[in-house]
C-alpha cells in the first residue's frame, strides 16, 4: 500500500481530511469544555448536561445526515463538471435544510416532557430540561452552517469551515465562562449558559459561513442558487434518497449511545455522570474520524463521476488504512491516561473510577468506531445508503444493545457490561460495512 499511486491517494485524503479533522476538533472540544466547566458545578448538572444532550443529538444527528448528502452530490457533478447541476444541488438543498431544521427543533421541544418518564433522577431531569430547550433553538442556525459547509467541502474546499469553527468554538468557551460562572458582569446561569453559549456561536457560524460562500470569489458562478426560486422536486427527492438514509444511519448508532446513555441512569447519577466523561472523551477521535470519513465520501464521489472506478476503490481503501492507525494511536492514548482524564471533569473518585474502567473499553473500539464510519462515508459517496442503514440499525439495535443489557444488568457487570455491548454493535458495524465497499467497488468494475 506504500505505491506511487496509493501514496498520492494518502496524500491528498489527507489534505482534505486534516482540515475536517481539526473543525470537527474544535466542535468536540467545545462539548469537552461544556462537560469541564459545567463539571465543576456537580456531578448533578454533568448528567443532567449528559440527558439532554443524549435527546437534541439523536434528533440533530439526523438533519446532520440528511446535510451531507450535499458532499457527494455536489462532488460527483464537480467530476462531471456540470455548474448548473451543482447550482441545481446546492439551491434545493438549501431549502431542504432550512425546512428540516425548522422541524427538527419543533419535535425536540415536543420531546421535552418525555424525560420525565425515562426513569431518570428528577433532579437531574429539572435541571436538564430548561438547558435542552434553549439549545434547541440553535437546531436551525445549525442546519444552514451545514448546508454551506458541505456545499462548499464537495467543491474540495474544506479549510474555511475549520477557520470558521474553530473561531466560533473559541468564543463558545469565552461565553461559556462568562455565562456559566457569571463572570464580566454576567448573571450566573450556571447549566443553562452552556445553552446560551452554544446557540450564541452557532448563529455566528451561519452567518459566517453563509457570507463566505456568497462572496467568496471562487464561488461566484453558483450566486445563482440565492437569486432564483426555482425549484426541483426531482432534485431535492435525489438530496432525500441519499440523506435521509444518512440520517437514519447516524440516529441509529448516536440513538445506540443515548440509550446507553438512559440505561447509565437506570444506575445512578455517577455512573450517568461518568459515562458522560467517557463518551466526551471518545468522541474526539470519532469526530476525528469523522474527517477522514468525509475525504472518503468527497474523493470517492468526485472519481465516481469522473469514471475512474480503479481509483475510487484505491480511495476508499488508503482512507480505512489511514483511520485504522489514527484511532490505534486513540487506543493508546485511553489505556495510558484512563485515570488521568477523569481527574480533569470531577473530583469524586467513584465517578472517576468508573470513567476509567469506561474508557478501557473505549480503547477497544476505537479501530472498529473508526473503519464504520469510513465506511459509511466511503459508501455515501457512491450514493450507497440504505443498505449501509440496515447494517447500522442491525448492528446497534439488535445485536449492541441487547448485549449491553445483558452484559451489564443480566449478568451484573453494570457500567462497563452496558459498554461493552456498545463494543460488539461497532465491531458488527465495521466489518459489514468495510466488506459493502468492498463488494460494491468490486461489483461497479467488473460491468465496465
Amino acid at each position: 500500500m506504500l505505491s506511487a499511486t496509493y501514496q498520492e491517494h494518502y496524500r491528498k485524503n489527507f489534505m482534505l481530511a486534516y482540515p475536517v479533522m481539526l473543525s470537527q476538533l474544535g466542535q468536540v472540544l467545545v462539548g469537552v469544555a461544556d462537560s469541564l466547566m459545567v463539571g465543576r458545578l456537580g456531578a448533578e448538572p454533568l448528567a443532567a448536561a449528559s440527558l439532554g444532550n443524549v435527546i437534541f443529538y439523536m434528533i440533530m444527528v439526523f438533519g446532520l445526515g440528511v446535510s451531507y448528502a450535499l458532499t457527494p452530490l455536489i462532488a460527483a457533478a464537480d467530476g462531471e463538471n456540470n455548474q448548473s447541476k451543482i447550482i441545481g444541488i446546492f439551491r434545493n438543498g438549501l431549502m431542504v435544510n432550512t425546512i428540516l431544521g425548522m422541524i427538527l427543533a419543533l419535535g425536540v421541544f415536543l420531546c421535552t416532557p418525555v424525560l420525565y418518564h425515562m426513569d431518570q433522577p428528577p433532579e437531574v431531569v429539572d435541571l436538564s430540561i430548561p438547558y435542552l430547550r434553549i439549545i434547541t433553538v440553535s437546531m436551525v442556525p445549525f442546519m444552514l452552517f451545514q448546508s454551506f459547509r458541505q456545499f462548499a467541502e464537495g467543491l474540495g474546499n474544506t479549510k474555511k469551515a475549520m477557520f470558521i469553527t474553530v473561531s466560533a468554538n473559541a468564543l463558545n468557551i469565552i461565553l461559556n465562562y462568562m455565562l456559566i460562572y457569571g463572570k464580566m458582569g454576567f448573571p450566573a446561569l450556571g447549566l443553562n449558559g452552556a445553552g446560551w453559549a452554544t446557540l450564541i456561536s452557532r448563529v455566528i457560524m451561519a452567518v459566517a459561513m453563509g457570507l463566505f460562500v456568497y462572496r467568496a470569489r471562487r464561488f461566484h458562478f453558483y450566486q445563482a442558487a440565492f437569486k432564483t426560486t426555482k425549484y426541483s422536486w426531482e432534485v431535492m427527492k435525489r438530496i432525500l434518497r441519499v440523506g435521509v438514509p444518512t440520517g437514519m444511519q447516524f440516529i441509529f448508532e448516536v440513538s445506540a449511545f443515548g440509550v446507553t446513555a438512559i440505561m447509565m441512569g437506570w444506575l445512578g447519577t455517577k455512573p450517568l455522570a461518568a459515562h458522560q466523561i467517557a463518551i466526551n472523551l471518545a468522541s474526539i477521535s470519532y469526530m476525528m474520524a469523522t474527517g477522514i470519513a468525509s475525504a472518503a465520501s468527497i474523493r470517492v464521489g468526485n472519481q465516481l463521476g469522473q469514471k475512474r472506478y480503479q481509483s475510487m476503490r484505491e480511495v476508499g481503501y488508503t482512507s480505512f488504512i489511514m483511520v485504522a492507525l489514527f484511532m490505534g494511536i486513540a487506543a493508546l492514548i485511553f489505556i495510558l491516561f484512563r485515570n488521568y482524564f477523569p481527574m480533569l471533569y470531577v473530583d469524586d473518585p467513584e465517578v472517576i473510577a468508573i470513567a476509567g474502567s469506561l474508557l478501557v473499553v473505549a480503547a477497544l473500539f476505537q479501530i472498529s468506531d473508526g473503519v464504520q464510519v469510513v465506511g459509511m462515508g466511503a459508501l455515501r459517496g457512491m450514493e450507497d445508503v440504505r443498505i449501509p442503514a440496515l447494517i447500522a440499525v442491525t448492528s446497534y439495535w439488535l445485536l449492541g444493545l441487547p448485549s449491553g443489557y445483558l452484559l451489564g444488568f443480566g449478568l451484573g457487570m453494570g457500567a462497563q457490561g452496558v459498554w461493552l455491548g456498545l463494543l460488539i454493535g461497532l465491531s458488527v458495524a465495521a466489518v459489514l460495512l468495510y466488506w459493502r465497499f468492498g463488494s460494491t467497488t468490486k461489483r461497479i468494475m467488473n460491468l465496465i
